[in-house]
């Protein structure tokens, strides 16, 4: 009896022992999740991992015929075609539209030139009305300043030219160079002449020259030269020359004729005809 009490004693403290370290490992085990949880080692529940999505099947391609291939080249062909013609209808829009502009321009241009035309028509009226008005003060100042004689005035211009521009400034003025005819024109001219320059000795042109041939003198107007009023001297006739001098002119202190170059420079006398129509 005593023998089976000590057993089941012996039981209870083994039992107890078992128990008590089983509390002891849960403690422990308790104190240590506490402490991770504490330090944050580890969270208080991990979650689960998402599953993956599968993945979705391909499509399977469809079969294609010969009979489809063509028909989509068929159509792009036409789609092409379709492009083409849209793109060419532009270019006939465009096209059209610049050939308006070009002839609208063309008509301006046109009406341009026309004006541009009457504009030359009407500049021309207006030179020749300005050189007719410039002749028509020309005479007017030939008779009034100059020297009249007869239907003949006579003008002189203190304005150094060669030949060729003297005659063409009495052309200018609606006259002529001087061109004595006779005598009395003569005397009348060297009067003037030394009159408007003395006491000083100052040569000028007259409308008289042997430019076309040597030795056949001619007025200014191409008729023939019958009287002349050359110096004689026997140290210095005149004309002295040859095919050098080919233009004459007078000398202001006793009206004698001397042959010069004709691209001299001096002053000259114009003519005018009084007869002419103002």
């Amino acid at each position: 009896m005593e023998a089976a009490a000590s057993f089941a004693l012996l039981c209870l403290v083994s039992l107890g022992n078992s128990s008590w370290m089983k509390l002891s490992a849960a403690a422990a085990q308790g104190s240590a999740a506490e402490v991770k949880k504490t330090r944050g080692d580890v969270p208080d529940s991990l979650p689960e991992p998402e599953p993956e999505p599968e993945p979705e099947p391909e499509p399977e391609p469809e079969p294609t015929s010969p009979t489809s291939d063509f028909e989509n080249s068929y159509n792009y062909v036409l789609s092409r075609l379709a492009g083409m013609d849209q793109a060419i209808h532009q270019l006939n829009v465009g096209h059209y539209t610049l050939d308006v502009k070009v002839s609208q321009l063309i008509d301006r241009l046109s009406r341009m030139d026309a004006k541009v035309g009457e504009l030359e028509e009407n500049i021309r009226e207006v030179y020749q009305h300005s050189k007719d008005n410039r002749k028509d003060m020309g005479r007017l100042e030939g008779c009034q300043k100059g020297r009249r004689l007869g239907y003949k005035c006579y003008l002189v211009y203190n304005s150094l030219q060669d030949y060729a521009g003297a005659s063409r400034k009495c052309l200018e003025r609606g006259g002529r160079m001087a061109m004595p005819r006779d005598r009395r024109e003569q005397e009348a001219l060297a009067d003037y002449v030394k009159t408007f320059f003395h006491p000083g000795n100052w040569p000028v042109w007259l409308g008289v020259n042997d430019l076309r041939s040597e030795g056949m003198y001619l007025f200014d107007d191409g008729t023939r030269v019958s009287y002349f009023q050359w110096r004689k001297h026997f140290l210095s006739s005149q004309p002295d020359g040859g095919r050098r001098e080919n233009c004459v002119a007078m000398a202001s202190d006793d009206g004698d004729w001397w042959d010069h170059y004709c691209d001299r420079t001096m002053n000259y006398v114009c003519e005018f005809d009084d007869r002419v129509a103002l």
